[in-house]
C-alpha cells in the first residue's frame, strides 16, 4: 500500500464526509501528489465516544461502510479503518503516534484538521501531533474546516438533522443527507389505504431526523425514485414506535422485503399531525403527496 518514500495520512472519524472533510482530503490528496506519496485516509470505528464516553457517543451521521463509500468517492484509494476499543483508548498521543501512524502507516507527512485530539483522555492536540512528528519524523499540515458561517462539523450537520433541518444539512455535506437501512413488512395499513410504503429498519448509531412529513427520494436495485417520507409514531393510528416510512410516488408494484435501501431527504414539507378522521387523514396525505412531486420537479 505504501510507496517506497512513504505514505501522506490523513485522519479523523469523518463522519458524514461533509464539506470541511472533503476540502480537507482534497488538499492532502494534493500535497501527497506534489509528494509522490501514497495518501492513507484514517478513520475509526466504533467512534472513539462509544467507547471512552458512552453517555456522550453521538447518533451517527453515516455507518462506517457508508463512510468508507464516501471517502472512495473522494477518489481515495486506500481507507485505513482503525478499529478503536480500550486498548487504543489507553495510548498516549506519542504511543499513538509512534505504532500507528509511523510504524504501521509509514507516516511522512500527518494532514489533520485543527480541531483533532488524540491520545489516552484526548490527551494530545495538533502542538502535541507536530512535536510527535519530530520525534517520529513526519510532518503535520494543519487545515481550517471553514465555511463562511464558521467551522463546518459533524455536530452542527447532526444537529440540523436533529431538528429535522435537512435542507440546512445539506448544505454543509455538499449533499442530501441519506438514511441507509433493510425495508422490514409494516402493518400493511399503507397499502390498504393506496400508499404503500417501504418500513425502514436501521441501525441504532445513526441519526434520524425529527419527526414530519418529508420530500425526498427512495433509493432501491439502483432505482432512485421520488418519494414522501414520513417519519415518527403514526399518531393517527396511536403508533407506539417511532418508523421511518417511504412511499415512492405512483410506485404501487414495488416489493422490498428484505431489501437494503437509501432514504435521501430533501426537505421537510410538515410536522406531523393527529387528525380527527381518516377522511382528513387521506386528504392531508394526497396534499402531501402532490406538494412533494411540485417541489422534486422544480
Amino acid at each position: 500500500m505504501v510507496s517506497a518514500s512513504g505514505s501522506l495520512i490523513c485522519i479523523g472519524i469523518f463522519d458524514g464526509v461533509h464539506l470541511g472533510h472533503q476540502s480537507l482530503i482534497a488538499s492532502a490528496k494534493e500535497y501527497a501528489r506534489q509528494l509522490n506519496l501514497t495518501l492513507i485516509v484514517c478513520t475509526f470505528d466504533p467512534h472513539p465516544n462509544t467507547v471512552v464516553r458512552p453517555d456522550h457517543a453521538p447518533k451517527l451521521i453515516s455507518d462506517i461502510n457508508h463512510r468508507k463509500q464516501l471517502l472512495v468517492d473522494c477518489g481515495v484509494e486506500h481507507v485505513e479503518v482503525i478499529t478503536f476499543n480500550s486498548q487504543i483508548a489507553n495510548l498516549t498521543p506519542i504511543e499513538f503516534s509512534r505504532e500507528f501512524l509511523s510504524d504501521r502507516l509509514g507516516a511522512r507527512v500527518v494532514v489533520v484538521g485543527q480541531n483533532f485530539i488524540y491520545g489516552r483522555n484526548g490527551s494530545g492536540d495538533v502542538d502535541t501531533l507536530r512535536e510527535n512528528g519530530y520525534e517520529c519524523g513526519f510532518e503535520v499540515r494543519v487545515i481550517d474546516l471553514l465555511d463562511s458561517d464558521g467551522t463546518v462539523s459533524s455536530t452542527r450537520i447532526r444537529e440540523c438533522v436533529r431538528l429535522g433541518q435537512v435542507e440546512s444539512a445539506a448544505a454543509l455535506l455538499g449533499r442530501n443527507f441519506v438514511l441507509s437501512g433493510k425495508v422490514i413488512r409494516g402493518d400493511q395499513r399503507g397499502r390498504e389505504l393506496g400508499y404503500p410504503t417501504a418500513n425502514l429498519e436501521w441501525e441504532d448509531q445513526l441519526i434520524v431526523p425529527a419527526d414530519g412529513v418529508y420530500a425526498g427520494y427512495l433509493i432501491a436495485n439502483g432505482d432512485r425514485m421520488p418519494a414522501a417520507i414520513s417519519i415518527g409514531l403514526n399518531p393517527h393510528f396511536e403508533g407506539k414506535s417511532q418508523r421511518v416510512e417511504a412511499y415512492a410516488l405512483d410506485r404501487l408494484d414495488l416489493e422490498l422485503y428484505g431489501v437494503s435501501v437509501d432514504i435521501e431527504f430533501v426537505a421537510m414539507i410538515r410536522e406531523q399531525e393527529v387528525f380527527d378522521s381518516l377522511d382528513g387523514y387521506l386528504t392531508q396525505i394526497a396534499k402531501d403527496v402532490v406538494a412533494i412531486a411540485d417541489l422534486l420537479s422544480r
